[in-house]
C-alpha cells in the first residue's frame, strides 16, 4: 500500500501519511530490554565461574601489592 507525503510547510512533512507505526517504539525498547538481561545474565555466570573468579582476585591482588 502505497501512502502519499503531503507537506505541511515548507520542510515540515505529515508523518501520519507515511503509515501507522503506533507501538513500534514500545516494541523496540521490550527487545533492547530482553537484550540487556540476556546479556547480564551471561556476564553474571561468566563472571561465577570458579576460573575466572580465581583469575580477577589474582589481578586484584597483584594491583593492590604495589
Amino acid at each position: 500500500m502505497e501512502h502519499e507525503v503531503e507537506l505541511v510547510s515548507p520542510g515540515h512533512i505529515d508523518l501520519r501519511a507515511i503509515g501507522d507505526e503506533e507501538g513500534s517504539t514500545t516494541a523496540e525498547f521490550a527487545i533492547v530490554t530482553l537484550a540487556a538481561v540476556a546479556f547480564a545474565g551471561l556476564l553474571v555466570s561468566i563472571l561465577s565461574s570458579g576460573d575466572v573468579r580465581g583469575m580477577l582476585m589474582g589481578l586484584i591482588r597483584q594491583a593492590l601489592s604495589f
